[in-house]
């Protein structure tokens, strides 16, 4: 029987081999994506069929030391081989040790990295390789991804059997790649099928989905390797291979789940549960429950709602359904996937993108919008400058144009309005509404003028716009009416609003200055004519007082006359006194009353400090 066991041992490895050579051909020839990566998890199944086989070998190798050594002992007595050490007697015991120990981790840690490198650069082809949708030869790539599959059931389900009835733990990873093998084969034989039945990308999705799968047999090899370290290691106890793949035989053996579900249930309860009839039913009819479950699932993808303001789209096996391609809102009946698909576009809701700027969640909510700051992820356009460009064609005819950069975000509101147009007259209507709008907002802001388009002509502009956007959408037939085109945020770029404020502000202090020079022209020219005012004012009322003056000088002689023929001697003391009171007015006087005693005066004719602070109305003596 060890000998049957070796013999399955190679014969996996070889067909694995001879098995991943030609798929690997097949996917070639056919141009099949998913068909290479069948071939690479069927290359390392080969590798871990060839080290289990060998480690096999190995232990083989050691049973029959044993028994040959036990037989010696047997014929000597119990006595010990030529007197040599347990290690001499058992070199086959320490080579398998020996390989156990440093050769199987090692293989294992290039296990691993083969498979996480190669995850990550399958990845990377997938990603960067353009879908063509066309596969050459594609019944021949069927036929014998078929034929490959049932060759690895067959022979993965013997092995897989052998190793389950004799308890044969090395024989278990070679079968479990083979069954996987045997089940990617066949999906890989199902994305040749959806390519030529209208699904391009149906091959690529299932390359998508094994490199996904590879990604993880790398993250499980790599945890067993870890575990592996901190393993209790108890001497007599038969450990399970590093490098074998509980996922994969999982994958390959679904049916050892049932299994050690059953053990866990029997643990849990304390008896035999897998033995009572309800789990031999349920064991039985597991089948026909998963087929009435996924006929359930079926059976619920023929019914589709349309919802309010939706418009479907029926199409069966990639046609549109004659005198049913459009569903209205309501619930239809339709054949279960993938017979009948529908497609639901929201035809009433009025949907918007944008156009010159990214919206940053983190710098929207600022208060304050700055031309300085950054508030989006924001494009450049050019605009032109007729000021400058003016000033140009006087000082030289043959100049380039002027231009300036501006930042401006264009909101832009659309609404389906022929589904049918927008479904199938382009293969993304949504992207190629977006570059139309982005290549009309380039053409218009070429010819626009920057100052106006930052002023006056916005409004205008945005009308333009939003007539350019609907005249080329309906060139391209997508079937929607703009709704609206906005401007807003139009400043010029952050880099370079430093410099436009220090024009903005030179502009500014040139026509502050030129209103003061205004300001004092009118305050001198104001000034001046007060001032001639005022002179000529004043000129005429010393005129007018010296006439008056005059009259009243003439006047008071007249009255005079009279007065000193009435009176002479009277009139000459009045005229004395007037005229002496006149003089002594701001004179200081000293009376003296008596005048019949000798006296002798004497005068301080200096002014008194008390005099001063005392009377505020005191003036000092000249």
């Amino acid at each position: 029987m060890e000998r049957s066991i070796h013999r399955n041992g190679i014969v996996n490895t070889v067909i694995l081999l001879l098995v991943g050579a030609a798929a690997l051909a097949v996917a070639r020839t056919a141009h099949s994506l998913a068909g290479v990566l069948v071939s690479v998890f069927i290359g390392i199944g080969f590798l871990v069929s060839a080290l289990s086989w060998f480690q096999m070998r190995l232990e083989e190798r050691e049973r029959l030391e044993k028994l040959e050594v036990d037989e010696l002992a047997r014929g000597r007595g119990g006595s010990a081989l030529f007197g040599s050490t347990e290690e001499d007697a058992f070199p086959a015991r320490r080579a398998r040790e020996q390989f156990e120990r440093f050769f199987v981790p090692g293989f294992t840690i290039l296990l691993f990295l083969a498979e996480a490198i190669g995850a990550y650069l399958l990845w990377r082809y997938l990603s960067g390789k353009a879908v063509s949708g066309y596969l050459t030869q594609p019944t021949l790539a069927l036929a014998l991804f078929g034929l490959f599959a049932l060759v690895l059931f067959l022979l993965g389900k013997f092995s897989a059997t052998m190793a389950r009835l004799e308890d044969h733990r090395l024989l278990r990873p070679g079968a479990s790649w083979l069954l996987l093998g045997a089940y990617l084969c066949f999906l890989a034989a199902l994305g040749v099928v959806g390519v030529e039945l209208g699904l391009p990308r149906a091959d690529a999705f299932m390359a998508r989905g094994f490199c996904i799968l590879l990604g993880l047999i790398a993250l499980e090899t790599l945890v067993n390797l870890i575990l592996e370290i901190y393993r209790p290691r108890l001497k007599g106890k038969v450990s399970r291979p590093v490098y074998e793949s509980r996922l994969v035989g999982l994958l390959g053996q679904p049916e050892g789940l049932i299994t050690t579900a059953a053990q866990a249930l029997d643990y849990q309860f304390g008896f035999k549960v897998s033995e009572t009839w309800f789990y031999r039913f349920f064991e039985r009819a597991l089948g026909w429950l998963i087929l009435l479950q996924v006929g359930v699932l079926l059976l619920s993808t023929c019914f589709v709602v349309v919802e309010t303001g939706e418009q479907a789209l029926l199409e069966r096996f990639g046609k549109p359904v004659a005198g049913r391609h459009i569903l209205m809102p309501g619930i239809h009946f339709k054949l279960p996937w993938p017979i009948d698909r529908a497609y639901r576009y929201q035809t009433e809701r009025i949907q918007s993108f944008n156009v010159g700027f990214t919206p940053d969640p983190r710098l929207e909510g600022q208060p304050v919008v700055l031309w300085t700051v950054a508030h989006t992820e924001e494009e450049n356009f050019l605009v032109a400058n007729r000021d400058e460009e003016a000033a140009a064609a006087e000082t030289e005819d043959r100049q380039a144009p002027p231009v300036s950069l501006l930042t401006v975000s264009i909101p832009v509101q659309f609404q389906i309005t022929n589904v049918i147009d927008w479904a199938y007259n382009n293969s993304d209507p949504a992207r190629l509404l977006e570059d139309i709008a982005t290549r009309e907002v380039i053409r218009y802001l070429v010819g626009a003028d920057l100052n106006q388009i930052m002023s006056r002509q916005r409004g205008g502009a945005a009308e333009a716009l939003r007539e350019r956007i609907q005249e080329a959408a309906n060139a391209r037939r997508l079937g929607a009416r703009i709704t609206f085109v906005g401007l807003q945020d139009i400043h010029p770029p952050v880099k370079v609003a430093p410099d436009y404020e220090k024009v903005i502000a030179a502009s500014h202090q040139r026509q502050t200055m030129i209103l003061g020079a205004q300001a004092e022209a009118i305050r001198t020219n104001a000034m001046a004519v007060a001032q001639a005012t005022n002179a000529i004012n004043q000129a005429i009322a010393e005129k007018v007082n010296l006439e008056v003056d005059a009259f009243s000088r003439a006047a008071q002689f007249t009255n005079q006359i009279p007065a000193y023929r009435a009176a002479p001697r009277i009139y000459m003391e009045r005229s004395y006194l007037q005229a002496f009171v006149r003089a002594t007015a701001d004179a200081r006087k000293y009376f003296n009353l008596t005048t019949n005693m000798h006296n002798v005066y004497q005068f301080d004719l200096q002014d008194s400090v008390a005099d001063r602070l005392l009377n505020p109305d005191f003036q000092p003596a000249d």
